[in-house]
């Protein structure tokens, strides 16, 4: 942890992790038309994108992103090359994995993957959205917003936020992360990018007073 790393107080932790369990959709998962992996900096999506056509709850996936500055270095030939690479060490058949090389945000995640699946054949009913554990509920409203006559439902590693912190390695980011990631569930729908989510006043209260705190380094339009 670098010593230009601010110190979290017990306060901001608990308010992080009121952003962190509202991220969560909590969906009971159950078999599905088809999966789509949705890229990031984040290789643990397409593990549990993995784990979850191993145990049979998908017969197809597709794995959307291309790059971003913070992807960019990491994932060199796309996020979706790479998550498809991982998959398939982990055991999921080069066929049964679509791929969509080109989506920069969110929104082209979820139109361009549902056009390589029409390209294949496949008018999915029900679909499951995998992500990082604090885009779960961004990726299902913007999918609501983009794809209404789907059934969504989302996934991502069954992490808590310690074990995510853990991972990552920089407390600040990842509330930086949190606080951004509410930020565009509470704005978007207002430019047309995704369905109104309702947010709870005490996770709410959590946002302003992250944002009070300087938790800001993942907000749009500063």
């Amino acid at each position: 942890m670098s010593d230009k790393q601010q110190t979290i107080t017990e306060d901001q932790w608990r308010q992080a992790q009121l952003i962190w369990d509202y991220h969560r959709m909590h969906h009971d998962l159950r078999p599905v038309d088809v999966a789509i992996g949705l890229g990031s900096h984040d290789l643990g999506v397409a593990s549990r994108t993995a784990e979850l056509y191993l145990a049979g709850l998908f017969p197809t996936l597709v794995f959307t992103g291309g790059n971003s500055p913070t992807t960019a270095e990491v994932f060199p030939r796309g996020e979706a090359v790479h998550f498809r690479e991982h998959a398939i060490d982990l055991g999921v058949p080069a066929e049964a994995i679509l791929l969509e090389p080109d989506a920069t945000n969110t929104g082209q995640n979820i139109t361009l993957a549902r056009e390589v699946l029409a390209a294949a054949g496949i008018t999915p009913s029900t679909v499951l959205l995998v992500s990082k554990p604090y885009m779960e509920r961004r990726s299902f409203a913007t999918a609501g917003k983009l794809w209404p006559d789907a059934e969504i439902l989302c996934a991502s590693e069954p992490l808590e936020l310690d074990d995510y912190l853990k991972g990552i390695g920089d407390e600040k980011l990842v509330l930086d992360m949190l606080v951004g990631d509410l930020q565009r569930v509470i704005e978007y729908p207002k430019l047309g990018f995704a369905i109104e989510q309702e947010v709870p006043e005490d996770v709410r209260a959590g946002y302003e007073s992250l944002v009070r705190d300087g938790f800001t380094g993942r907000l749009i339009g500063r």
